[in-house]
């Protein structure tokens, strides 16, 4: 993993100071609301409905052991005992007091961790494949050019107050399991005809109110010319972005007001600028600092094992709910003998992505001694122990159980993402994390939903799509209408490679009529599937939505709609 040089634990001491004399001048009311909230938001903490929430960064979601145990700590002794992880990789607090928040920080620095630039319309936390590293099919592990990203981004003068926030992604393999085609740049690491290693680049995706889905701007990218194209993509969105209207201030307007073909002239053209004439060598990257970081995330000293274990074999034949957890929760690793643990955070009756100072502390621990003191946070709100022995997976679940963490539903319809809504967030107009309780609850029978197979449910609860909905197979998202929630379904969303956005089916629900629509949908795929290996999303793919409309809106219905 990255460690702070002493410059980084400079820099992050001194912003916890500087907010510490803030937030003394505004609890004395040196400083109203309005003159706090610029520099609040810049050390991450949101205003929301019940109380301050604090949000901080985990670059591409990589944790040691010492920092979960910290986060733990944090969670018990100035929160309620419990953290959120969100579909950026981070972790949120939402009940910590104004003047706690300084020593939080501090808490955070001495574990090199902060909160910085997760708000704002700056370039947010660099998020990644949570598999990296350990994913068989990755041509590289993407957190090095993360790295460098963050490095470059952080604290960047000239892109401190962009247009609206700027988000961006990086995966190193074929598979997309870092949303990059959502994102206002994604980077793919990429073979050229000449088996060198470089980049693609995506530019100009979003969810939010408006989805769009990102386009390729490079097919190829020098490895290191990184820096400098993303300069060129940033200084042609923040000279042209547009600033008087935040609903279309992200670049994904600007890339379609513009036209691929323009927008990309204008970004070679900075490019060739940066490169050739006046600021190039600063933005290739010194060759000794792209090492340090590389040799940061140089792969662990992996064991030579055999791919088979017997003591685990009879525990697989003797414990079928062990055998069940296994067969749902883990990853081929690219080492033999090895695998990858994802540890479900959407027990059944839970908030999705919420986690305890206990089970924060048991994770912890067992990074430490099992998966060479590294956790991933995935974009699915879930944990990720990325270097496990497959030998130490009886003991590894026996923990998880105990701490009520070793729910098989990974990739299954309990595995649902949610965001806050209307329980905690300002900018929600309806409930999420009640909906996907309910629909775990409803869906709760293992057997039933290893039988519905794949299954992708993401939930927002507004129009802004924290929960991703516009990408799920199954899509929901809770607005306000006429004072009541309401629940819009889109159906045939893929967060992949091959990212597509889900389609309205009709009318919205209310909140008790939710599950039953689901249960619906669910009992249609099943009548009409080929076989067991046609997922949900395939056969929406191959029939359509029709199918389900009609599940959904029976004639009668559909004429009283109307």
């Amino acid at each position: 993993m990255y460690s702070y040089d002493e410059f980084d634990r400079t820099y992050v001491k001194d912003r916890v100071a500087t907010f510490r004399d803030q937030v003394a001048r505004r609890i004395s009311g040196a400083l109203t609301e309005d003159e706090f909230k610029p520099l609040r938001l810049q050390n991450g903490i949101y205003l929301q409905l019940h109380a301050y929430m604090l949000r901080v960064a985990i670059p591409y979601g990589t944790l040691n052991s010492a920092q979960m145990r910290q986060l733990a700590m944090i969670a018990e002794r100035w929160d309620k005992g419990y953290g959120h992880f969100t579909t950026r990789q981070n972790i949120q607090y939402n009940w910590p007091k104004l003047v706690d928040l300084p020593d939080i920080l501090d808490a955070l620095a001495d574990v090199e961790m902060h909160a910085i630039q997760t708000s704002g319309n700056c370039i947010r936390n660099v998020t990644a494949d949570h598999f990296a590293g350990a994913a068989k099919d990755e041509i590289e592990d993407p957190r090095p050019a993360a790295e460098l990203l963050r490095q470059w981004s952080t604290d960047h003068p000239e892109f401190a107050f962009l247009p609206r926030k700027f988000k961006i992604a990086v995966t190193g393999a074929e598979e997309d399991r870092a949303v990059t085609r959502a994102h206002d740049i994604g980077i793919q690491i990429v073979n050229n005809e000449a088996g060198e290693i470089g980049y693609k680049v995506i530019v100009g995706g979003g969810l939010g109110r408006t989805p769009v889905v990102g386009v390729t701007i490079r097919d190829f990218l020098p490895k290191e010319h990184l820096l400098a194209y993303c300069e060129a993509i940033l200084r042609v969105y923040n000279l042209h972005g547009r600033r008087d209207n935040k609903y279309k201030a992200r670049i994904k307007i600007l890339v379609m007001e513009e036209g691929l073909d323009s927008f990309r002239a204008q970004v070679e053209e900075e490019f060739a600028d940066l490169l050739e004439r006046h600021h190039g060598p600063s933005l290739i990257p010194d060759p000794a600092v792209v090492e340090r970081i590389e040799q940061a995330f140089a792969p662990p000293a992996f064991e030579t094992l055999p791919d088979t274990d017997d003591a685990l074999d009879a525990r697989l034949t003797n414990d079928p709910a062990f055998a069940e957890w296994c067969q749902v929760n883990l990853t081929e690793h690219r080492e033999p003998g090895h695998t990858i643990v994802s540890i479900s955070l959407k027990p059944v009756g839970e908030a999705p992505g919420d986690a305890s100072t206990a089970q924060m502390q048991v994770v912890a621990d067992l990074a430490e001694r099992y998966s060479h003191d590294e956790v991933r946070v995935s974009h699915e709100q879930n944990l990720i122990l990325p270097h496990v022995a497959k030998r130490d997976l009886p003991a590894i679940y026996d923990a998880l159980k105990g701490a009520g963490l070793a729910t098989a539903n990974i990739n299954l319809i309990g595995d649902i993402i949610a965001c806050p809504g209307l329980d905690y967030c300002a900018l929600a107009t309806a409930r999420s994390i009640p909906i996907a309780k309910d629909i775990a609850q409803h869906f709760a029978d293992s057997a039933y939903a290893r039988t519905i197979g794949e299954m992708k449910i993401k939930i927002s609860g507004c129009i802004n799509s924290c929960g991703h909905h516009h990408v799920g197979h199954i899509g929901i998202l809770g607005l306000d209408k006429g004072g009541k929630e309401n629940y819009q379904i889109t159906l045939g969303g893929d967060h992949t490679q091959d990212l597509q956005l889900g389609q309205r089916l009709g009318p919205g629900f209310d909140a008790e009529d939710v599950v039953p629509a689901i249960e619906r949908l669910v009992e249609t795929y099943l009548g009409l599937r080929q076989d067991k290996d046609e997922t949900f999303l395939k056969a929406v793919k191959r029939v359509g939505i029709q199918p389900f409309k009609d599940a959904l809106y029976p004639p009668k219905e559909s004429a009283r709609a109307a």
